[in-house]
């Protein structure tokens, strides 16, 4: 990777997967630079490393020398888009930055590039397989969606034999990548406002980029409807299959206790580890019975790995424990899809010893999605007790007629469903009342809703 003293510049640097992308660029000598609308932990990790940050998009941010680094969220209109097209710069998406970087590895026969994807957990598997090769020594490479636990990065590159990244498939641009090992946690239906067709649409891109690198060994969730339909439209690859049972590896014995498990771990019917694990729920269990798959199918001794797995505490915003007062505990969760809130829900429902009132609020992400899973998200909180739903996170979208928070409660037509108006600060003040002792708080959304603990928080501590 040729970078150094190029000159980059991110527009809305502050996004976890951007940030990640500029570190990486900074710590091998190119000269980074990015904007973005509001300050966050991201843009302050990356000051840090000397990385010149500037509050608010403008036009005179762009150089002649410069090249830009946005993602698909960003609009024609971005000041500094409509600069660097004037200079005639070259705008590369940020999965030309991670493709750039990953042809370190999947052009060495000697290295191995592990791509983490699916609808669910790839955030999770990505970061867990980081930590995992970290703390055994192996110093790997990584690109993934969250703050890694006790690492407290989001990003690492070492130049060394493995590099794990999440790949997001929301708009095709997983189709760039050439993967060694190719992890596939499931395969739904989201992101519709890209793939018009479904789920045909979201397979046939799966194929383009598995295609890149046929001779690839594909580690794929057996128990996924999605997953089992994409192996039959597309047999001839090399699938290497887990799942609960009738896998090539194969999680048994499962016990779980509150919000931890553990499992024994088979392949070919042949025992190889027990696993223990300190993230709760089902979904938990496939995403580390896929890492240990896809890291044992990549030569690592994963004796080495076994007490790593017990003492992953997880990933930032899944799961996220942010807090106690007065003996109501508060938690964060970036669900954001059906059947990631339902999972989530449910496994928090499981986890509880107590008859503790499950509070969630939902901030539905993008009004495409709200709008063609409308239906969907109606079943996802049967394991809430009260639900209150803020207002729509646009992402940069337009309104839909009619598809708003709203009209989604007085269609759930639930006695225990409640629309809260206004902002996160101001959602605060007309959920704060609503809660009791011994209540368990969840948020949920890809959005702002993260910043709504805090505010409650702050006003239990002022009671």
């Amino acid at each position: 990777m040729d970078v150094k003293n190029k000159k980059f510049h991110f527009i809305a640097i502050g996004g976890v997967g951007m940030s990640a992308l500029a570190g990486i660029l900074a710590s091998n000598g190119a000269v980074v630079s990015g904007s973005d609308a509001a300050e966050s932990k991201y843009t302050h990790l990356l000051e840090k490393m000397g990385i010149k940050i500037h509050i608010g998009h403008s036009a005179d941010l762009i150089e002649k020398d410069m090249n830009i680094v946005a993602s698909t969220a960003i609009k024609a209109t971005n000041p500094e888009i409509i600069r660097a097209k004037e200079l005639g710069l070259k705008i590369n998406h940020r999965s030309d930055i991670l493709n750039i970087i990953s042809k370190d590895f999947s052009e060495d026969k000697n290295a191995f590039f592990i791509g983490f994807s699916g609808t669910h957990g790839k955030t999770t598997s990505s970061g867990l397989a980081s930590y995992l090769l970290e703390k055994a020594g192996y110093n790997p490479s990584f690109v993934v969606g969250g703050i890694i636990p006790e690492i407290n990065t989001n990003a690492k590159y070492s130049g060394n034999k493995y590099f794990c990244a999440e790949l997001d498939e929301s708009d095709g641009t997983i189709q760039k990548y050439s993967t060694d090992i190719a992890v596939i946690n499931n395969m739904e239906e989201d992101h519709l406002d890209y793939y018009k067709n479904g789920f045909k649409d979201i397979a046939k891109t799966f194929n383009k980029y598995l295609s890149n690198k046929p001779e690839q060994k594909v580690i794929i969730n057996i128990d996924n409807n999605g997953n089992r339909e994409f192996i039959k439209l597309y047999p001839s690859y090399n699938f290497i299959t887990f799942g609960l049972s009738e896998a090539d590896y194969t999680a048994e014995n499962i016990k779980q206790e509150g919000f931890t498990s553990s499992f024994d771990i088979y392949k070919n019917n042949k025992f190889m580890q027990h696993i223990c694990l300190n993230i709760p729920g089902k979904h938990n269990i496939y995403n580390s019975l896929g890492v240990f798959a896809a890291l044992n199918e990549a030569n690592i001794d994963v004796n080495k790995l076994k007490e790593y797995f017990a003492s992953f505490s997880g990933m930032g915003r899944r799961f996220q424990k942010t807090g106690e007062i007065n003996g109501i505990k508060f938690y964060d969760d970036y669900a954001h899809h059906p059947d990631e809130i339902k999972t989530t829900l449910d496994t928090l429902k499981e986890g509880c010893k107590h008859n503790n009132r499950i509070v969630t609020v939902f901030q539905p992400h993008r009004y495409s999605r709200l709008q063609a899973l409308w239906d969907n998200f109606k079943s996802a909180f049967d394991s809430a007790d009260l639900l209150l739903v803020t207002d729509v996170y646009s992402a940069g979208e337009d309104k839909i007629k009619g598809i708003n928070s709203e009209n989604f409660v007085l269609d759930l037509n639930r006695n225990n469903a409640e629309y809260i108006s206004g902002n996160i600060s101001e959602a605060a003040d007309k959920i704060f009342p609503l809660l009791q002792k011994n209540d368990i708080v969840i948020t949920l959304g890809a959005g702002s809703i993260t910043n709504l603990g805090k505010y409650l928080i702050s006003k239990a501590s002022l009671k």
